[in-house]
C-alpha cells in the first residue's frame, strides 16, 4: 500500500512538471510570432492575381505608420512599380544636317534642303538647283546678317540651327522641284476688278493683247498658261498664289488708264524732234518715238537708267555714233541686241530683262526697249548721225 502511494505521487509530480513545460513552450512560441509580425514592413504580394472578391484580412499598415520599421524595397516588385515618375521623359532634338558645315561648291540633297528653307523666308526662288552657288552664298549671308550671325556665307552649325527653328522641313517634291498648283484665286468665268488687274499686268509684259475686259475668258487663260510655263509654274491657266506673287513682282500696279483701256498721251514732242530724223525719248511718259520730219512713225515703251545706283540715262541732244546688232556689254557681260549708241556707253537697245520683269528693274544708263520686233525694225531705219533727244515732257 505504501508502494502504491509512492508511485501515485510520482505520477502526479511528473504530470505537473509536463504541464508546466508545455505552458512555458506555448508562451515562448506565442511571443516569437508576435515579435516577428511587428518587425515586418509589408507582407509579400501574391504571385497570382488577386481574387475578385474582397479580402477578409485587414490592410497592412504603411511603413510610415510603423515607427519601428525602416523603408525597404521588395525585390519581387517590378521596376516600373518602383518608379516615382510613371511617364518616361522624351528629349526632342532639332533636326541635324547630315554634316556640320556646308560650304560653297557643295552639291546634293543637303544643298536642296538649305535652298528650300531659305525660300521659305524669301531669300531664294522656289526652284532649287542642288548647287551651293553664288546666289545661295548671298542668301546665306543675308540670313546671317539679319540674325546677327557672322556673315560668312558658309552654313555653320549656328546658322543651320537658327534656320531650322524658323522653317518647316521641306517635302521631297519641294526639294526636287515637283511643284503642285495651289488653290485657285482667279479662274475662268470670273469677272471684275481683279480680272482687269490681272489682264493689265499680263499686258505690261506682253502676254495679253487687246483690250482689258474684266472677264476671265479663253484669251486670259492662254496668257496665264504662257506666263506659268516660262516661269516653271504648274501650267493650269488658273491663277494661284504662286502665279500671282510672281506676276506682281514683275509688273507695276496698273493705272486707271490701263484698267479701262484709256490710251495715255505720251506727251508733247520736244521741239528738237520736229525736224529731221530723231529718236525722241520722253522720260515722263516712258516712251520712245521715231519721228521723221515731225511725223511719228513708231511708239514703244522705254525703261531708263537707275537713279538709285547712280546710273541715270543722260538728258539732252545727242546723235547716233555707232550701231551694233549683236552687241554684248564688256562691262556687264549682258547681251544688247540692236544697240544704237548715242552717248558714251549709253545706247538704245532691246532688253530681255525689261521684257521679263517690266518696270520692276532698271538699266545701267541705256534706253531699254522690250518690243523685240519693234526695236529690230527701228534699228533698220536709223542711220549713224540721226538725232537722239532725251527729255521730260
Amino acid at each position: 500500500m505504501k508502494v502504491f502511494k509512492t508511485l501515485l505521487t510520482t505520477l502526479l509530480v511528473v504530470g505537473v512538471l509536463g504541464a508546466t513545460a508545455y505552458g512555458g513552450l506555448y508562451l515562448v512560441r506565442h511571443h516569437d510570432v508576435h515579435q516577428g509580425a511587428s518587425a515586418t514592413v509589408a507582407p509579400r504580394g501574391p504571385a497570382a492575381p488577386e481574387p475578385t472578391s474582397a479580402p477578409t484580412a485587414s490592410p497592412t499598415p504603411s511603413p510610415s505608420a510603423d515607427p519601428t520599421s525602416s523603408p525597404t524595397t521588395d525585390p519581387s516588385t517590378p521596376a516600373s512599380s518602383r518608379s516615382t515618375d510613371p511617364s518616361p521623359k522624351v528629349t526632342h532634338h532639332p533636326p541635324r544636317p547630315p554634316q556640320d558645315v556646308l560650304e560653297p561648291g557643295a552639291t546634293g540633297t543637303q544643298v536642296r534642303e538649305l535652298q528650300q528653307r531659305l525660300f521659305q523666308l524669301a531669300w531664294l526662288p522656289e526652284t532649287t538647283t542642288g548647287v551651293y552657288d553664288g546666289a545661295t552664298v548671298a542668301a546665306v549671308k543675308g540670313f546671317q546678317g539679319k540674325r546677327g550671325l557672322p556673315t560668312t556665307g558658309v552654313l555653320d552649325r549656328r546658322t543651320w540651327d537658327r534656320l531650322v527653328g524658323m522653317t518647316t522641313t521641306p517635302s521631297h517634291d519641294a526639294m526636287f522641284n515637283v511643284l503642285h498648283p495651289g488653290r485657285t484665286l482667279i479662274g475662268p468665268g470670273d469677272q471684275g476688278t481683279d480680272v482687269r488687274a490681272l489682264q493689265a499686268r499680263l499686258k505690261q509684259i506682253d502676254w495679253y493683247f487687246g483690250d482689258v475686259t474684266g472677264s476671265y475668258d479663253s484669251r486670259t487663260a492662254t496668257a496665264v498658261k504662257g506666263f506659268q510655263a516660262k516661269r516653271v509654274i504648274p501650267v493650269t491657266g488658273e491663277v494661284d498664289q504662286r502665279t500671282l506673287d510672281r506676276l506682281d513682282a514683275m509688273t507695276t500696279t496698273p493705272t486707271h488708264a490701263e484698267l479701262y483701256n484709256i490710251q495715255p498721251s505720251p506727251g508733247a514732242l520736244d521741239a528738237r524732234c520736229l525736224t529731221g530724223r530723231a529718236i525722241c525719248i520722253d522720260k515722263t511718259s516712258r516712251t520712245l518715238r521715231w519721228v521723221v520730219d515731225g511725223h511719228v512713225l513708231q511708239t514703244m515703251d522705254a525703261r531708263f537708267g537707275s537713279t538709285v545706283n547712280d546710273t541715270p540715262t543722260r538728258d539732252g541732244l545727242f546723235h547716233v555714233y555707232w550701231k551694233d546688232a549683236d552687241h554684248v556689254s564688256t562691262e556687264y557681260g549682258s547681251a544688247m541686241p540692236f544697240s544704237m549708241f548715242f552717248s558714251g556707253g549709253q545706247a538704245v537697245h532691246y532688253s530681255s530683262d525689261f521684257e521679263a520683269v517690266g518696270y520692276n528693274g532698271a538699266s545701267h544708263g541705256c534706253v531699254n526697249i522690250r518690243d523685240y520686233d519693234g526695236v529690230k525694225w527701228l534699228f533698220s531705219q536709223v542711220r549713224v548721225g540721226d538725232k537722239v533727244v532725251v527729255y521730260w515732257s
